[in-house]
């Protein structure tokens, strides 16, 4: 399971024209799941996105987590974070997880976060989504587990 974590003021998410989901301050978490990742794989993932220091306190330095700040974070799947490019110049995905094995885990993972007392939104698992990002920092990461 990997996770592109970016620090924002604001972020947002929409389907065909329609707003499904905007946060304020806080992170987007675009979510990579693979062949064979768990349960396990997600809790471990959520818990280290909701705990990450990555918000500077009052002098300046990272110090202070997502649940510190009482901030608020965007899921949005992203299957491609399993792209092959190894070979050729088209991205193979052979490496992602399948709709039916990755949406559960997807959900899953959410839920770990409001369950964190994180207010979470989401896009839409499998759908075309147009990503508003505005990074504050910027501060980006992978994480991987």
């Amino acid at each position: 399971m990997r996770a592109i974590i970016q620090r924002v003021s604001k972020a947002s998410v929409s389907i065909e024209g329609k707003l499904v989901g905007s946060i304020g301050k806080g992170i987007v978490i675009l979510l990579g799941i693979a062949k064979g990742d768990t349960e396990k794989n997600v809790d471990v993932l959520s818990e280290k996105c909701s705990t990450l220091r990555i918000f500077e306190d009052e002098n300046g330095k990272l110090n202070l987590s997502l649940k510190d700040i009482q901030g608020e974070a965007l899921v949005i799947s992203q299957f491609t974070l399993y792209a092959d490019t190894k070979k050729g110049r088209r991205p193979s995905f052979t490496e992602a997880a399948s709709y039916t094995e990755a949406k559960p885990l997807y959900e899953r993972f959410i839920t770990a976060l409001k369950k964190e007392s994180i207010r979470t939104k989401s896009g839409e698992f499998g759908s075309k989504m147009l990503v508003d990002i505005n990074n504050d920092g910027p501060v980006t990461l992978i994480l991987e587990v």
